[in-house]
């Protein structure tokens, strides 16, 4: 998710140095690893889906308008509805949902959760 709103936001860091700052690889063993790379190479292979998902499903809300931190958990999140089947639904919106408390605003849990039921359900 680090990874993704770093995208996001237009940083100049490559993965490996945005995992660095965030203190992201001493907590991952090697599996761990390629997980976290393969959700993030594949989040951003299909980026233009996703985002295409998440627009049609953010019902009343301009995507531009979206909190970045919002919009990367969506797309993670996303991602791993749409292109990853061994990952179940339940679990990928209750992680998203988590995230947007931790990271997000006030509203994001509730944004986020909307959102991906939807997609979920279409």
């Amino acid at each position: 998710m680090k990874l993704l709103y770093a995208n996001t936001v237009g940083g100049s860091d490559t993965v490996p140095e945005a995992l660095e700052q965030s203190d992201a690889l001493g907590a991952l063993d090697e599996e761990g690893q390629a997980f976290s790379d393969a959700l993030y190479t594949g989040t951003v292979e299909h980026m233009d889906a996703i985002d295409q998902q998440i627009g049609a499903h953010a019902t009343g809300w301009a995507f531009d308008r979206i909190a970045k931190v919002d919009l990367s958990i969506l797309r993670l999140a996303t991602y791993e509805l749409l292109y990853r089947e061994e990952i179940p639904a339940g679990a990928s919106i209750n992680e998203a949902v988590e995230l947007g408390k931790r990271f997000g605003g006030e509203k994001s849990a509730k944004f986020i959760n909307g959102v991906l039921g939807a997609i979920a359900k279409a």
